[in-house]
Formats: C-alpha cells, structure tokens, sequence
C-alpha cells in the first residue's frame, strides 16, 4: 500500500529498480523499461487483432483500432493537412506509446514511464529533430527564414531572430516537462490520499468513517487521472503535428 511506517512518502514509486537479476543491474534494465516494451507489445496486439477481420460490423478490438485510427489521423489531417499524411505513422506511434505509458501506470503494483523526465525529454527530442529535418529536406536554406517574419524590418532583427531562436529550441523542453509533470502531480496526490485511507482507518473504531473521505478523494483522482492520460497524450500529439505543420508550411 502506500504507506511506509507512519509517514508519507510519495515518491518512492518513481524509483527504478533493476529487472532480471544480474542482466537487468549490468545493462540497467529496471520496470520502466519492461513497461514499455509492455506497451509497445499492448498496442501492437491492438492493432494486429484490430485489423485481422476487417468485419463491416466491427467488434471491440476492431472499433478501438479504429477509433485510434481516426482520431489520430483526423489530427494530423487538420493541422498539417492532406500532405501532413505521410506523416501519419510517426504521431500514431508517439499518440499510442504515451496514451498507453500514462495508463498502464494506474493499475495496481504498474510503473509509469511518461513520469520520469528522461522518457519524455527524449521523446520531445525525437519531435524537435525529425520535424528540424523534415524542415531542412523540404526547404534547405529557406528553413532560416522562420526565425525572421518576412517583412519585418531588418532593423529588428537583432531582436527576433535571438527570440525566436530561443523559442524555437525551448519547444522540447516544454513539450516534455509538460508531461512528466502532468503524471509525477498525478501519482503523488494518488499516494498521498491511499497513505490517508492507509493511516486514518487504523485509528480504532472511528478510522474506517474518517478514511471513508480520503478514499472517495482518490476514487474521484483516479477518474481525474485516466482524463488527464488521454488528455496529455493528446496534447503531446496534437502539438507535434504543430510542429511539423510549421517544418512543412514554414508559418
């Protein structure tokens, strides 16, 4: 449970602990590894038995498959537009490896990797690279000219290029903090609430009545929390098909 003697210590869960014995301590392989392979090994199931019978009245696998589908691809179709589809795969991948991160972390004894700032930081840096690319491929030198709004006076450019520059290289870094703060807030509120429920039911006869509001709290955060999943997954998505907007139109 969440409670460690009689104090309350939250971020205990955060903590890597090596997997597979003596392989996992040599190449550092702890839960948050093994949890997304889990889920890399979750969606692809999903979309394998999704797309297995292609039935024209869809069953469960077959509708949630699809229902990704859509949503992602309408994202990426509203925001990039037609051409932005090639771009499909790579934001349907990002979308289902951070939705599937945030809730696979609320299930009993489960980690959540998208809490540890080294999963999302890379992540954000694998957006902030490919949509740089994706950029230079397209228009070379012209890719420059973003940083600098044409038709703004040159005498300004001491002043917007710096600034847009410094935006520019700050998108990873909000992009992943966004995140991880997002489920670190979460989890810890969480186990601040169960450690209550654990800590006031042992009061005696009235404990049971007093924990009855903590656990009501946490029932209502767990609700909160499986919003919040599919909202940050959402906003990390929907922000990278920003980004590739601005590599692919230059605006």
């Amino acid at each position: 449970m969440a409670a460690e003697g009689k104090s309350i210590d939250a971020l205990s869960q955060f903590e890597l602990i090596p997997m597979l014995g003596p392989i996992g301590r040599a190449t550092g392989f702890s839960q948050s590894n093994a949890h997304m392979l889990l889920a890399i090994g979750l969606v692809t199931v999903l979309m394998l038995v999704g797309i297995r019978k292609r039935a024209l009245i869809p069953g469960r696998f077959q509708a949630a498959a699809e229902i990704f589908y859509e949503f992602v691809e309408g994202l990426v179709t509203a925001q990039v537009g037609h051409e932005g589809k090639r771009y499909f795969p790579f934001v349907f991948a990002l979308f289902m490896f951070v939705l599937f991160g945030n809730l696979l972390g609320l299930f009993p004894y489960a980690f959540t990797y998208t809490s540890h700032i080294a999963v999302t930081l890379g992540l954000a840096l694998i957006v902030f690279l490919t949509t740089t690319i994706v950029a230079l491929v397209l228009h070379g030198r012209k890719f420059f000219g973003y940083f600098f709004p044409e038709g703004a006076p040159i005498w300004l450019a001491p002043i917007i290029v710096p600034v847009e520059v410094l935006s520019y290289l700050s998108r990873p870094i909000s992009l992943s903090i966004r995140l991880f703060a997002n489920m670190v807030a979460g989890h810890v509120l969480l186990k601040v609430f169960a450690t209550f429920v654990v800590l006031l039911g042992g009061l005696g006869v009235v404990g049971p009545f007093i924990a009855a509001l903590p656990l009501a709290v946490n029932v209502l955060l767990i609700g909160f929390e499986l919003l919040v999943a599919f909202l940050q997954a959402y906003v990390f998505a929907i922000l990278t098909c920003i980004y590739l907007h601005d590599a692919v139109h230059l605006h």
